[in-house]
């Protein structure tokens, strides 16, 4: 069995708008100044609670508020009347031939599992998908590597391609012990150089050609 998982934001979806909006308006709302999106776009990528905790940072906001600003940020991103947020290019019709192909699919992701269905929900895009991991998931977040395994395990798969677009991604793969697959116009922070023992692409078109040479390579390994 062909499988590839998915990160979802910088991966799959262009969500940093949405996460954005959600952001300033919880500053907003407490009375403080906005942030800009390179810096939000930033603090993406290890999960809500950590988002926020950096947001907090930046704006000098006491911890003690945490928990409370996490639920504010949650219930503004998940607001459906204020949606921007759009897949790559190429991102459907690249699930559509694996799909067609048989191939199994998932999504391994940080954000909380409730906020990542809305997306799916939103987009058109969750009946692609035969499992889910969400950051509220398990105990533990990427780079842990659980999540990932978590995801292998559902699919009732013995080996994945992971795709993401991140460090994070990056260093669950190898704590995994997964190949990996970076989507390099997502949301990393690292120079290209950091990601030594991925495959890079920068159009989805080109990910079909990938996971084919991927499951040439594995899959007869594995069966």
């Amino acid at each position: 069995m062909k499988a590839v998982i998915f990160d979802l934001d910088g991966t799959l979806i262009d969500s940093a708008p949405d996460i954005l909006a959600a952001v300033n308006k919880m500053l907003s709302g407490e009375g403080y100044d906005t942030l800009d999106l390179p810096t939000v776009t930033s603090f993406i990528g290890r999960g809500l609670p950590n988002l926020v905790e950096q947001v907090m940072k930046a704006r000098s906001i006491p911890l003690p508020m945490h928990a409370e600003l996490c639920a504010k940020v949650l219930k503004h991103y998940t607001d459906p009347s204020d949606f921007l947020k759009q897949p790559y290019p190429g991102v459907l019709d690249a699930l559509k031939c694996l799909k067609a192909q048989g191939t199994a699919l998932a999504i391994c992701t940080n954000k909380p599992f409730d906020a990542a269905q809305a997306d799916l929900d939103f987009l058109g895009m969750a009946d692609f998908f035969d499992a889910m991991v969400g950051g509220d998931t398990l105990p533990v977040k990427k780079p842990d590597p659980a999540p990932l395994h978590r995801c292998l395990e559902l699919l009732g798969a013995k080996a994945a391609l992971y795709v993401g677009d991140s460090e994070t991604d990056y260093d669950t793969a190898q704590n995994a012990a997964f190949d990996f697959a970076l989507f390099t116009l997502g949301y990393r922070k690292k120079e290209l150089s950091y990601f030594k023992a991925a495959t890079r692409f920068d159009d989805f078109a080109k990910l079909l050609g990938i996971v084919e040479a991927w499951a040439e390579k594995k899959c007869t390994d594995v069966s």
